[in-house]
């Protein structure tokens, strides 16, 4: 994948700090960025999808030392993930030391987070210095966007800036992975396959 013009993005930054909504390609499908940290982007966030509270906010990283820096240390078991499959499709669950607004952590306090493959999303998240949201492009109940169109179809003005993508995304969601204890916990069957994290930690 292309990355974006430097300056689209930059520009994106700029949505992000004064608590706008961004669209940009995942390397599964088209995620919505807010600043996780504040409030009313985050409430906007919620507004604009028709999220419940509780379920909490998937993030994205630039890189392994983004998580650890600014949201706290993985378990043994989400490092050993980590190293194996990022960048790539799988979030890990784990217990942050950073809080966040309340909205982006599930009810039990977790966080989800995953480094992807898309370099549009790692810069984008590398330029502002701190992990963003990736919560699919839709309202809920439709279908997650693939294009930059659908996007603008689903959600028009509500988005402050798309960053688009020639062509579509493989619409195949991340693995989601409870790295918490132990032994991993399989919460969503995404991209990665249960098999292919297990044979990984034999």
């Amino acid at each position: 994948m292309c990355p974006a013009d430097e300056a689209l993005l930059r520009e994106a930054v700029k949505v992000l700090a004064s608590g706008g909504i961004v669209a940009y390609p995942t390397d599964t499908l088209y995620g919505l960025a807010v600043d996780p940290r504040q409030a009313a982007a985050v409430d906007a966030l919620c507004r604009v999808k028709g999220r419940r509270q509780g379920d909490g906010v998937t993030l994205i990283a630039a890189h392994f030392r983004q998580v650890e820096s600014c949201l706290g240390p993985l378990s043994p078991l989400g490092r050993r993930l980590a190293e194996r499959f990022w960048p790539g499709p799988l979030t890990l669950v784990f217990e942050p030391q950073a809080t966040l607004v309340p909205a982006i952590h599930a009810a039990d306090g977790s966080l989800a987070v995953r480094v992807p493959r898309s370099t549009d999303a790692r810069l984008l998240a590398e330029l502002h210095r701190h992990p963003i949201t990736a919560t699919s492009a839709n309202r809920a109940g439709m279908t997650p966007a693939a294009t930059g169109g659908e996007v603008s179809a689903q959600l028009g003005a509500e988005v402050a800036l798309v960053l688009d993508y020639p062509g579509r995304l493989t619409g195949v969601p991340s693995t989601i992975v409870d790295a918490r204890g132990v032994d991993p916990g399989l919460l969503r069957d995404g991209s990665v396959s249960w098999d292919c994290v297990l044979q990984s930690l034999a």
